[in-house]
């Protein structure tokens, strides 16, 4: 029988290995690891991370104040006696050998990895749900899914978890193939390739060979679940070697969706099929544009055994986190809070969400970043599609006055460029009335959220 692995000082000095400096203090058994001091619990090992402003090794104290039992460092910190230090060269690369050594121990978990430019989040935490059905499961709500999150997902897995599914992200290629060498997954999901990142990839096609690189890494024992009905993706069947599902609303998917009723943000209805079976369900997630991220989880689910009955099931009692928040305003407007970032897709499916919702459609966007050469036509793209998903509709950045013309000239009329962020705010002021759906949403860096807090609160964008 294969012993069950600790995650302690002794397995902490094999893993290491030659790159361990020194190994200072007590001996300790550690929970996970984690690089954020505020989030520090019991049993945490601290990785003190170099940054471009701070240094990880300032707050050292405070994460060993904070419960930490450990710290993994490049030289050594006064005030932490206390605790287990493992001094190393490189701290990333410390944590980084750390949790392959810890994947490798963990013989019987099977790995799911999924990517995508749009809804990898979401999909993660569906195929979770829908593996729960049978297996232990683990997952990180965060989007923890680069060079530094995966590994701290992967040194948050326990020794009885069956299941982990694993977001992975990229800005090129090489990224995901290295995760892939770290994770070793069994069941590879595909979502979609747009253009998101297009100034760091180069292009969509370059895009596409970074994604590809998750069925690449596939054995002849693992699953590619994929897209048929984004070429790109459907393109990624002739370059793995594990067995394909397509999934999508085309009648070659082997997991097909169709008849789709969506109620907004009170979720939306589909029919389900795959081969000789076929069920209605209610999906319990704002917008019909998810029938994508859900097909790819009943596949996912039906590639590592769990019957169709179990999937549609675990589909119709599903409960989590979206990044669209659905809230009420003052005044009773309903409010599409999707400030954390943009891309043009998820853009469109924010624009499809707030359609379907009951009431006059109004929507503030402002600029979607690091699209490249496609920039303009991506940004004159939304703005056509915003014309016919709103009744009004107004913009804020330096991009995103193209959205605004663009919506104009496809026929909106209630078509407004604002200045600044406070300016957007006295004009919603000004426009919104009782039973009005507004959707607030553009790239991380304009922080559209100061907008959300002001027309909660009263005050202005920038207070």
């Amino acid at each position: 029988m294969t012993p069950v692995p600790v995650l302690d000082t002794q397995f902490l000095r094999t893993a290491l290995g030659d790159s361990l400096i020194d190994a200072i203090g007590p001996d300790a058994t550690f929970a996970r690891a984690v690089i954020d001091s505020r989030r520090t619990q019991a049993g945490d090992l601290f990785v003190a991370l170099p940054g471009e402003h701070v240094d990880g090794h300032d707050f050292a104290r405070a994460a060993i104040d904070g419960g930490a039992t450990g710290a993994l460092l490049t030289h050594d910190v006064a005030g932490i006696e206390s605790a287990t230090r493992m001094l190393v060269p490189d701290a990333l690369a410390g944590l980084q050998r750390l949790a392959v050594a810890w994947r490798d121990a963990l013989v019987g978990t099977e790995v799911v990895g999924v990517t995508g430019n749009v809804g990898k989040s979401t999909t993660k935490m569906i195929v979770a749900a829908v593996l729960a059905s049978q297996y232990r499961v683990q997952v990180n709500e965060a989007n923890y899914n680069n060079e530094i999150g995966v590994p701290l997902c992967l040194l948050e897995l326990h020794p009885e978890t069956e299941r982990a599914v694993i977001e992975m992200g990229m800005y090129t290629t090489g990224e995901i193939a290295l995760l892939c060498t770290w994770t070793h997954p069994q069941i590879g999901i595909v979502l979609n390739v747009g253009p998101v990142h297009m100034e760091r990839a180069g292009s969509l096609e370059a895009i596409a060979r970074a994604k590809r690189e998750l069925p690449e890494s596939l054995t002849s024992e693992g699953h590619a679940i994929l897209n048929i009905d984004d070429p790109l993706v459907r393109a990624m069947a002739e370059h793995t070697s594990g067995r394909v599902w397509f999934f999508g609303t085309s009648t070659d998917a082997h997991v097909r969706g169709s008849d789709v009723t969506s109620h907004g943000a009170a979720g939306f209805e589909c029919t389900i099929a795959f081969e000789e079976h076929s069920a209605r369900v209610h999906v319990p997630l704002a917008g019909g544009h998810l029938l994508s991220n859900v097909l790819a989880a009943v596949a996912a689910g039906l590639a590592d055994g769990v019957p169709f009955e179990a999937c549609i099931a675990a589909i119709a009692a599903l409960d989590v986190p979206q990044r669209i928040s659905v809230r009420t305003l003052p005044g009773d407007v309903t409010l599409l809070d999707d400030t954390y970032n943009a891309s043009p897709a998820a853009t469109v499916a924010a624009l499809d969400l707030l359609a379907e919702t009951p009431g006059r459609h109004l929507a503030l966007l402002g600029d979607m970043l690091e699209l490249g050469e496609v920039s303009e036509a991506e940004h004159d793209r939304v703005g056509q599609h915003a014309a016919t998903a709103c009744d009004a509709l107004f913009t804020v950045g330096e991009l995103a006055v193209r959205i605004s013309d663009a919506a104009r000239e496809a026929g909106l009329s209630a078509s407004t460029h604002c200045d600044s962020k406070d300016a957007a705010v006295a004009l919603l002021r000004a426009t919104l009335r009782p039973g009005d759906v507004l959707l607030v949403k553009a790239s991380r860096a304009l922080a559209l959220e100061t907008v959300v807090r002001a027309l909660e609160s009263g005050t202005g964008a920038t207070s």
